[in-house]
């Protein structure tokens, strides 16, 4: 299975959503909290382009936000 990584902050709904979401479906995965991490915020923002949380990777693909996770999960069931 690929590694899946979660750049989030600790009091973010949409970071605490994007978690459940993927706990529930059986995923793994390594949170990357940029608020204690201010270096990591560089490199998400390097990778993805945003400066919003969560941003979620699966292996070197990027996924997107929240919305996208949702989205990718309804595609993935359809």
């Amino acid at each position: 299975m690929q590694d899946i990584r979660i750049y989030s902050k600790d009091y973010c709904p949409y970071c605490k959503a994007a978690k459940i979401l993927l706990t529930n479906n059986g995923f793994n995965f390594e949170e990357i909290d940029v608020a204690k991490q201010p270096a990591r915020l560089h490199e998400m923002v390097s990778l993805s382009g945003r400066r919003t949380v969560p941003q979620i990777f699966f292996g070197n693909g990027y996924v997107g936000g929240y919305d996208d996770l949702v989205g990718f999960f309804q595609f993935e069931v359809a």
